[in-house]
């Protein structure tokens, strides 16, 4: 007997190299039913590379992220979304989105400070903003609006992976009957 699951969707946000990532491939391994993640270098690569970094884009990024999400969280699927998305009114639209169409979505700040995330620095993003390379990195001279009521917030600069994924599994608890 199949055991039909409903969708959802796990937002993932928070500063480059604070563990979005890290955290949400870790998750999928851990989940016993379908998970897509959409990471947010992947979708910008092959999905979207029309867009760049402007206020404007990365507001569209947001948004086609989240009908994506969606999409696919309609079909019984957990979407784990790891994307900076760092303005409040982008994900709050998600975040509505989902809402409106009666779709389980949880917001996760993977909150590290700016120095732990430049400590890093897995793209070699915060050196090449430090040595005047790249301009516009979220959270050195692009704006990171946090988050005012994340479902969960998982300091990763003082909890290990294993901690970090023992919070998400409560996040995570189906309710009865699913």
């Amino acid at each position: 007997m199949t055991t039909r699951h409903r969708g959802r969707t796990i937002w993932f946000t928070g500063l480059p190299s604070s563990g979005k990532s890290t955290l949400a491939a870790s998750f999928a391994t851990e989940l016993r039913r379908p998970v897509e993640v959409l990471d947010g270098d992947v979708l910008r690569t092959c999905f979207f590379p029309e867009l760049g970094f402007s206020e404007t884009d990365r507001k569209e990024n947001v948004r086609r992220a989240g009908r994506l999400a969606l999409m696919l969280a309609r079909h019984g699927v957990t979407v784990l979304v790891p994307v900076i998305a760092p303005y409040r009114a982008s994900r709050h639209w998600v975040r509505q989105l989902h809402a409106d169409a009666g779709v389980g979505y949880a917001e996760v700040w993977v909150d590290a400070s700016p120095e732990v995330c430049a400590s890093r620095d897995a793209k070699g993003l915060y050196r090449r903003a430090r040595l005047g390379e790249l301009s516009g990195l979220t959270g050195v001279d692009a704006p990171y609006e946090t988050p005012e009521r994340p479902e969960l917030r998982l300091r990763t600069d003082r909890l290990s992976i294993r901690d970090c994924l023992a919070a998400l599994r409560v996040l995570d608890v189906e309710e009865p009957g699913q």
